[in-house]
């Protein structure tokens, strides 16, 4: 385990939503979409607020990245609750969903990998907020194969 940042030990609950963002990557894959996923939880309690994975392709929309689908599918919320979860996302987060991140005041990310994708860690760093990249063979597996077999919706996902 690699990590940036890193103040804490990897936890239960860390174990837990890298497993969920995991298997959301999984299902994004399966349905044809780009396999990156996310899942945010309060660090406090343990509780699984929400899970998503990226939809780009599944829904035809230029923002459903993976970050971006799991806040979606946690619905309005009160800006009090972000600030004591978690995001976890398989990939590096691009800077748009590091602006989320920061938007939101989420106070930590936990990201599978940063091997095929390096984002706004820097920045997410810089604003205050707690990283840890896992490097996750998965993680890393999944994205990997996307990258060689769909290399045009690859640079179509990180806009290049």
């Amino acid at each position: 385990m690699s990590s940036t940042n890193d103040t804490t030990a990897y936890s239960k609950v860390d174990e837990l939503g890298m497993k969920i963002a995991y298997e959301e990557a999984l299902a994004g894959y399966k349905e044809n979409g780009v396999p990156i996923g996310g899942c945010l939880i309060n660090h406090k309690t343990g509780q699984i607020i929400s899970k998503g994975h990226n939809m780009r392709f599944q829904k035809n929309s230029p923002t459903l990245h993976g970050e971006i689908s799991t806040l979606e599918n946690a619905g309005r919320l009160p800006g009090k609750i972000y600030k004591d979860c978690t995001m976890y996302t398989t990939l590096s987060p691009c800077d748009m969903c590091t602006g989320a991140i920061i938007m939101y005041g989420i106070p930590r990310c936990v990201i599978g990998e940063n091997e095929n994708f390096l984002g706004g860690e820097s920045y997410l760093s810089q604003r205050g907020v707690e990283l840890k990249v896992v490097d996750h063979d998965g993680c890393k597996e999944i994205m990997n194969r996307f990258i060689k077999e769909r290399p045009h919706d690859w640079f179509e996902d990180i806009g290049e």
